[in-house]
C-alpha cells in the first residue's frame, strides 16, 4: 500500500499538471489537427480560413507558456471561483457538439485553469497566450462583419481602377464592379482584405511582443495602425493585378494570385514589411522627443 508521503507525491502539483495536459491533448488534439488540416489545404469553410494566423500563433502562445512555467509554479495556489464558471461553460460547450461551440470551449477551458489553480495572477502571467489562442479560435466574426464591408470593397474598387486608368486601360467601376476588356472582376466582401488584415494584426502583435514593444502604448497603436495600412496598401495592389490578368485574359496568372500559392507568396511579403517598420518605431520616437524637446527649450 503507498504510504501518505508516497500519495502526496503522486498528486504533486507537476504531476497533476501533467495529468491535465495529457487530458487537454486527448480532448483537443482531434480538434487542433482539423484546424491545422484545414489551414493547410483550404478545406474548410471561408471564415475558418481567416484565422489560418494560428499556424504559427498557436505553437508561439504554448512557446511562451513554456517560458513561464517556473513563474507559474511559483505562484501560490489559490481558486478563483470565476475559473470553475469558464471550467463549466468550457464543458458544456465542448459536449454541445457545435461547431463554433467546441472551438470556443478551448481558450475557455483555458482560461477556467489559470483562474481555478492560481487566480488572477496566474490569469495575467499567461493573458498574452491565452489572447493568441483566442485570436487564432475560428469564429463566425468574419462571416458578421462581411455585410458591412461594403465601404471598403468601393474603396478598393475604386482605386484599383484608377491605377489601371493610369496605365492606359479602359476601366469602368460601378461601386464594387470592375470592368476592363469586356470582362467583369468584383471585389466581393471577401476579397476586401480582411483575412489579410486579420493576418497582419496577428503577427503585428506577436512581434511587438518578442521585441518587447507591446508594453508601450503609443508604439504599438502607431505600429498596429501601420501595418493596417500596409495590409490595405497590399490588398488594392493585389485586386489591381487580379483585375489586370483578368482584363487581359491571363487566366493562369490570375488564378495563381488568387488562388494558388501566388496569394500566399504575396501575403509573406506584406508580412515581412513589418519588420523594417517596427525595427524604426524607436527612431520614430526618439526623433519625435527630440523635437519636442528642442520646441521646449527655443
Amino acid at each position: 500500500m503507498l504510504n501518505q508521503r508516497s500519495f502526496q507525491n503522486l498528486i504533486s502539483p507537476k504531476f497533476l499538471s501533467l495529468v491535465i495536459l495529457a487530458i487537454l491533448g486527448l480532448l483537443y488534439a482531434p480538434l487542433l489537427l482539423h484546424w491545422l488540416d484545414g489551414w493547410l489545404h483550404k478545406n474548410i469553410s471561408t471564415e475558418h480560413e481567416y484565422f489560418s494566423h494560428g499556424i504559427i500563433g498557436l505553437p508561439f502562445a504554448a512557446y511562451i507558456a513554456w517560458l513561464k512555467r517556473k513563474i507559474w509554479q511559483r505562484l501560490p495556489d489559490h481558486q478563483h471561483p470565476f475559473g470553475a464558471v469558464l471550467l463549466l461553460i468550457g464543458g458544456i460547450f465542448y459536449l454541445s457538439g457545435v461547431s463554433e461551440w467546441v472551438n470556443l470551449s478551448f481558450p475557455a477551458i483555458l482560461a477556467g485553469l489559470c483562474l481555478w489553480f492560481k487566480g488572477i495572477p496566474g490569469l495575467k502571467l499567461q493573458k498574452f497566450s491565452l489572447l493568441l489562442v483566442f485570436l487564432a479560435t475560428p469564429t463566425l466574426l468574419p462571416y458578421l462583419i462581411a455585410p458591412y464591408t461594403f465601404p471598403l470593397q468601393s474603396f478598393i474598387a475604386g482605386t484599383a481602377g484608377f491605377i489601371l486608368n493610369q496605365f492606359g486601360m479602359t476601366v469602368t467601376v460601378d461601386e464594387i464592379n470592375i470592368y476592363v476588356g469586356g470582362r467583369i472582376v468584383e471585389v466581393a466582401p471577401y476579397c476586401a482584405g480582411l483575412k489579410m488584415l486579420f493576418t497582419t494584426l496577428y503577427v503585428g502583435l506577436m512581434l511587438l511582443y518578442w521585441t518587447g514593444k507591446l508594453s508601450s502604448r503609443r508604439k504599438t497603436i502607431s505600429f498596429l495602425l501601420i501595418a493596417m495600412l500596409i495590409s490595405i496598401s497590399g490588398n488594392i495592389i493585389r485586386n489591381t493585378l487580379l483585375t489586370y490578368f483578368h482584363g487581359t485574359g491571363n487566366e493562369g496568372a490570375f488564378h495563381w494570385l488568387h488562388d494558388s500559392w501566388g496569394g500566399d507568396m504575396f501575403s509573406a511579403v506584406m508580412l515581412m514589411l513589418l519588420i523594417p517598420v517596427l525595427n524604426n518605431i524607436d527612431n520614430f520616437f526618439s526623433e519625435s522627443v527630440e523635437i519636442q524637446q528642442k520646441q521646449v527649450s527655443g
